[in-house]
């Protein structure tokens, strides 16, 4: 029998959600929750929580401690080492610098923690500081000497043989020099304005230019057209191999070259990071569009919170650069090695050494939709759920190319925050626009470091003919949903995908991430509903089967985790497993807490944020918390509920956090098929039980990796989901 066979289940009263409230809730973070049960433990207290940020910074260093971790092919470990330094850069770029804002402009609050700003940023740098060395050390210390024993050199200057070096001195002259532009420091050329996380140069000068000034200083930025690997011809290659050179190499050696006349004393590169979160007002916004295009362009010059420069740079010119961009000696990163690291991702297009990374796979597919030559057959007869990138994208984007091309077909509704202009998502849709369907598409602009990509969907897709929305200002719509309306023998049918992912056929390559293909008719009409209350306006209408933010989903899992507390206190079954990327909402932990009070058993796979505390006698000791790290990257939402004995699964967009519970648009749907949620029971039953790839946290915030015991075989969950569904 087919793991999607459809299979009748009844539907329970909280699949129903007939009695949650459909109304905003905007509550506080120590707002009591409905509970009947005694309450001896001041759960509002601090101590039991932990601080979001620092929280969010271990996520950081379990990701680097992969570059460690041997099991990974070598230039996937290497991978890991810059992908820190890519979540490094935001983390910077965004939470960083919304403690400096606070700091600032006296607005610092403490969160629940108790923590203030100030000190949550004095840890952030001495961690931070910390890491950044280490991150360092393991490239200098075992990557790059690990590379070279494979034949990929990294080669420094000091390593150049004379042959080299007369290839790359012609490489400087015809590739970079036509494109630098040094900028010599004096009254009439003062400082210049730096992109963010621009790469550029300090240089210190002796002499006199063809003006007769002597300032001594200059700044040479590379341009980001410049690629900062270069790959030196095989021919020049003594040992078999690959040699590699450092953009930031070749202007160190010849930077004599672009001040001619005088003489170059220190050559240092830096690197800025700088605010980037666009803020403006969204009351006094009148059009979001021309808005966001406003603002883009101060994204690369906001405040300065964060200086990287080589370790060599002398004092004075630390100082020199500290003082240019108003940072205190703290907020400086001296760094053994370039100081771009994520742009050194390019060695991936650079090297062909396949067997030094992760083998490719082909994703599977239920055998339902193997050979199908028409989707909305197959939804009539059952419902599939899909677990990416074990099992293939292709069938959403099928349902779409094939909703384009279907004369039966009227109507596309679509949610879109993180696609691409030139998806084949969005070809479909302006397909389907040109074939005279009727299409709408939600597109959420404001998706952070996406909102140029996503303003040339909108504009694409409104010349196709689609009408375009924007959601509703001050809700990013987070939510992934598409519903097809067709005509079948007089009657209109709604056939809907529902995600926990985005859009894009490139990240469910990489995320883990769950798909629900249905025609359900309930389902149908809540998808429906929630699409006519973006694109409309008028009064919440009650939902049947889904729960939806900012309306239900905060309320609804309160209730269902408290409903699991009662049936522990009663003696029943009780148990809770839920798998998401951030647990941080306040009023939502103490219902976990409440939960394990009562003895309710809780597993909780939060792979980045969690201000949960687990294992404090009396509060939390029947929670454990675990952060699955691997391959791909955890993305996932899944909420289970024992229900004693009736159990109830759900997957969502949403994580639990402030944000996509209160201020986001995002959709909750339950698997009701009753063989498809075993399925999901038993996949998150298979992260409980890896023993490899997964981080235990412990009550003082600290994880601890778990390994096999004597006792246990090897597991990762990754892996074994791989051999179950992958081809």
């Amino acid at each position: 029998m087919e793991i999607n066979e459809i299979t009748t289940v009844p539907a329970s009263p909280a699949a129903e959600q007939t009695t949650v409230d459909q109304t905003i809730e905007v509550v506080s973070p120590f707002a009591p929750i409905a509970d009947d049960s005694e309450e001896a433990i001041d759960l509002n207290d601090s101590k039991y929580y932990i601080n979001r940020q620092l929280s969010h910074l271990e996520f950081n260093r379990r990701v680097l401690e992969q570059s460690l971790d041997e099991t990974h092919p070598l230039l996937d470990r290497l991978m890991f080492l810059l992908i820190f330094s890519s979540n490094l850069d935001e983390f910077f770029e965004i939470r960083v610098a919304e403690l400096m804002h606070q700091i600032k402009y006296g607005r610092e609050k403490a969160g629940v923690d108790g923590m203030h700003p100030q000190e949550v940023l004095y840890q952030i740098r001495a961690r931070c500081h910390e890491m950044v060395d280490r991150q360092y050390k393991i490239l200098n210390e075992i990557l790059f000497p690990a590379l070279n024993k494979e034949g990929i050199y990294c080669a420094r200057r000091s390593e150049w043989t004379e042959v080299q070096r007369s290839w790359i001195k012609q490489y400087f002259i015809n590739h970079i020099l036509p494109v630098i532009s040094p900028l010599g420091l004096d009254p009439s050329h003062p400082f210049p304005r730096l992109v963010n996380k621009s790469l550029n140069f300090i240089v210190s000068l002796e002499g006199k230019d063809a003006f007769g000034r002597d300032s001594g200083l200059a700044i040479i930025p590379a341009p980001r057209s410049l690629p900062r690997l270069v790959k030196l011809p095989d021919e020049l290659v003594e040992e078999k191999g690959d040699q590699l050179v450092f953009l930031t190499s070749i202007i160190h050696e010849f930077a004599d070259d672009l001040f001619p006349g005088m003489t170059v004393l220190g050559c240092y590169q830096f690197r800025l990071t700088r605010n980037a979160d666009l803020i403006f007002d969204q009351e006094e916004v009148e059009d979001l569009a021309r808005t966001l295009r406003g603002e883009l362009h101060s994204r690369h010059y906001g405040d300065a919170v964060r200086l990287e420069i080589a370790h060599k740079c002398p004092e004075p010119l630390v100082s020199f650069l500290l003082k240019q961009f108003n940072l205190s000696e703290t907020e400086v990163y001296c760094v053994d090695g370039p100081v771009n690291l994520t742009r050194m991702m390019a060695i991936d297009e650079l090297i062909d050494r396949p067997e030094l990374s992760y083998a490719p796979f082909s994703p599977g597919l239920p055998r339902r939709l193997l050979n199908q030559k028409n989707i909305f057959d197959s939804l009539k007869q059952q419902d599939f759920m899909l677990f990416h990138p074990f099992e293939s994208f292709a069938p959403v984007i099928d349902l779409l190319r094939q909703s384009a091309k279907d004369p039966d077909v009227l109507s596309i509704r679509q949610t879109l925050y993180r696609t691409g202009a030139e998806s084949e998502i969005v070809s479909a849709l302006v397909e389907a626009a040109r074939n005279g369907k009727e299409v709408t598409a939600v597109v959420e602009l404001r998706a952070r470091f996406d909102e140029a990509n996503n303003l040339a969907l909108a504009s694409r897709l409104q010349e196709a003919g689609a009408l375009v929305v924007y959601g509703v200002v001050g809700y990013k719509t987070h939510a992934k949903m598409t519903l097809v309306v067709r005509r079948e023998e007089g009657e209109f049918h709604h056939y809907v995908h529902l995600g926990t992912g985005n859009y894009h056929a490139g990240t469910a390559r990489v995320y883990t991430d769950y798909s629900l293909l249905t025609s359900d008719t309930a389902i149908g009409d809540d998808v429906l509903k929630l699409f006519q209350q973006l694109t409309g306006m008028g009064k919440i209408r009650r939902l049947k089967k889904l729960l939806s933010a900012p309306f239900t989903l905060h309320k609804g899992i309160i209730e269902l985790i408290l409903k699991e507390a009662r049936y522990a206190r009663e003696g029943k079954n009780a148990r809770i497993i839920i798998k998401a990327n951030g647990l941080t909402e306040p009023r939502l932990i103490r219902a976990l807490y409440k939960a394990s009070q009562a003895g309710v058993q809780i597993d909780l796979i939060i792979r980045g944020m969690c201000c949960l505390r687990p294992g404090v006698s009396g509060v939390s000791e029947n929670i454990r918390v675990r952060s699955v790290i691997g391959r791909f990257l955890e993305h996932s939402r899944s909420y289970y509920f024992n229900n004693n004995g009736a159990p109830l699964f759900y997957n969502a967009s949403a994580d639990l956090m402030e944000r996509n519970m209160l201020h986001r648009v995002e959709t909750c749907f339950p698997i009701l098929n009753s063989k498809l949620l075993q399925r999901g029971l038993r996949e998150l039953e298979l992260y409980l039980s890896d023993n490899t790839q997964a981080w235990e946290l412990e009550p003082d915030g600290h994880y601890q990796h778990l390994q096999p015991t004597a006792d246990n075989e090897p597991t990762s969950a990754q892996l074994s989901l791989l051999e179950r569904y992958a081809k």
